[in-house]
């Protein structure tokens, strides 16, 4: 027998004898015909032996390629149980290696043995396997085999594009991935303001245009294959933008009294939060992080309108104007008189009682020690004064919150025409008198020019001073000249 060929590990050594004519090239070795067909599994080599005329006597050795099988057949599922075998006919028998040919490249031997089993099955067992047979006669390897695990999804993620800051009016993309076998089909969500968790959108990405305010919120997406489902924890989507909706509230609402506490609040909606500055008429009362300005008893003086403005890094915005009306009882009413210094009799008065209050005040005029109203009005006009109406006049200021009164005095003086005609009759009083006096004196002389013809009369001396007529005349001439007076 001749010796095996030194290319190839030989399995089987035939000797056989051939018509030279059926000679033919296989697979660029010499071999037989039909025999390339038959023998396609394996490698032929051969040696001529003798010729004999048409005949040669061929000893020709037969190389079998190991051939592998994968149990069970058919799609293979990640976590199932998979057994691959490797066969080879060969003799003396052969000893069988496998390798993983991706992912090792150097092709380190990955199990030894006919058998490979992978118990539970992973996606990373993916990849392409063979096995070689040898023994000492040579080596032969099978072709690759493809185990294509199939899995659900499993590691989704999320990734927000640009990273950073999201700054409201800007493009947002939110991608999903996912690792699965077969590809996964992608799903979004709003956690929150969305309780019947209505799908927002599906594909691999959630695309926002120009990104509003009222978008941010928790997202996630679901990924799905036939195989199961998994979906990514929520990330935060937190929309910068600048201050919006600026308004002023005042509390306690309703009317705003004097000496309450008040208290002004500046409402804004922006991301971050707003600092707030406080006007009152365009004059700044206040700025800082404090929503609120507070009044503890508020005046009169506080009354006015008021507005506030919000701002942080990305705007400003002011509220519209608030006007705060305090309310007061009437302070301390004063009084004018017209015409202004001294109130002559027959003249015509007016007093004018003013105060300030808010609401504004009713007035009503009293003369002191008198029970009834004189009248109302802030005005009181007395058209022919006389010394009756001479007294102590004040006006009662009030309105729902209070009451004061303030107080005038009025004299009545003696007007001209009545000085004249005092005046007349005093001087008519005094003739009168004068001429009583001088009749008086006529009378006397005569009596004393009668006297002087009787001398048988005692003579009389005449003492004026001491007669009771002289006296009564004199006293009622001072009377007259002290009334004349105290009527000037």
């Amino acid at each position: 027998m001749p010796p095996p060929l030194a290319n190839g590990a030989g399995l089987e050594v035939v000797q056989i004898l051939v018509d030279l004519i059926d000679l033919v090239s296989c697979d660029g070795r010499v071999s037989f015909g039909s025999l390339c067909g038959i023998l396609k599994k394996c490698h032929v080599g051969f040696s001529i032996v003798e010729t004999l005329d048409s005949f040669a006597s061929i000893a020709m050795v037969v190389f079998f390629v190991p051939s592998v099988l994968v149990s069970p057949s058919g799609e293979i599922v990640e976590g199932s149980s998979v057994n691959l075998t490797c066969s080879s006919d060969a003799n003396p028998a052969a000893t069988y290696t496998w390798y993983k040919e991706n992912g090792n490249p150097d092709h380190e031997p990955f199990s030894a043995g006919p058998q490979l089993d992978l118990v539970s099955i992973q996606s990373s067992d993916s990849g392409e396997y063979y096995c070689t047979a040898e023994n000492e006669l040579g080596a032969k390897r099978s072709d690759s085999i493809s185990i294509n695990v199939k899995y659900g999804p499993k590691n989704t993620s999320v990734s927000v594009s640009p990273s950073g800051e999201i700054v409201e009016g800007s493009s947002v993309t939110l991608t999903c991935s996912s690792d699965a076998n077969p590809a996964a089909t992608y799903t979004w969500y709003k956690e929150n303001g969305n309780p019947d968790r209505k799908p927002l959108k599906t594909g691999p990405q959630l695309d926002f245009v120009s990104i509003q305010s009222s978008d941010s919120g928790e997202y996630y997406c679901a990924a799905k294959n036939e195989l199961g489902g998994n979906r990514f924890d929520s990330i935060s989507i937190n929309v910068k933008y600048g201050p919006k909706n600026t308004s002023v509230l005042v509390s306690p609402s309703g009317e705003t009294v004097e000496g309450s506490s008040v208290t002004l609040t500046c409402s804004s909606d922006a991301n971050p939060a707003a600092t707030y500055t406080w006007y009152k008429e365009n004059r700044t009362l206040h700025q800082g992080p404090e929503e609120s300005y507070s009044f503890t008893s508020i005046s009169s003086e506080d009354s006015g309108t008021y507005h506030c403005q919000s701002d942080n890094q990305y705007g400003q915005f002011n509220s519209s104007s608030l006007f705060i009306d305090v309310q007061y009882a009437p302070k301390v009413p004063s009084v004018l008189v017209s015409p202004s210094g001294e109130t002559v009799e027959g003249s015509s008065v007016t007093l004018t009682c003013s105060s300030d209050a808010n609401p504004a005040a009713t007035y009503t005029w009293y003369k002191e020690n008198e029970a009834s109203p004189k009248a109302s009005g802030q005005t009181f006009t007395i058209t022919n004064f006389t010394s009756e109406h001479s007294g102590e006049y004040y006006c009662d200021a009030r309105n729902p919150l209070g009451a004061t009164n303030s107080s005038t005095h009025l004299i009545a003086l003696a007007g001209k025409g009545t000085i004249y005609m005092n005046a007349a009759r005093l001087t008519l009083i005094v003739l009168i008198l004068i001429t009583v006096f001088l009749l008086y004196l006529w009378i006397r002389k005569k009596k004393t020019l009668n006297s002087t013809t009787e001398p048988s009369d005692p003579v009389q001396t005449v003492q004026s001073d001491s007669d009771p007529e002289y006296e009564n005349l004199t006293a009622a001439l001072t009377e007259a000249t002290e009334e004349q007076e105290d009527l000037v």
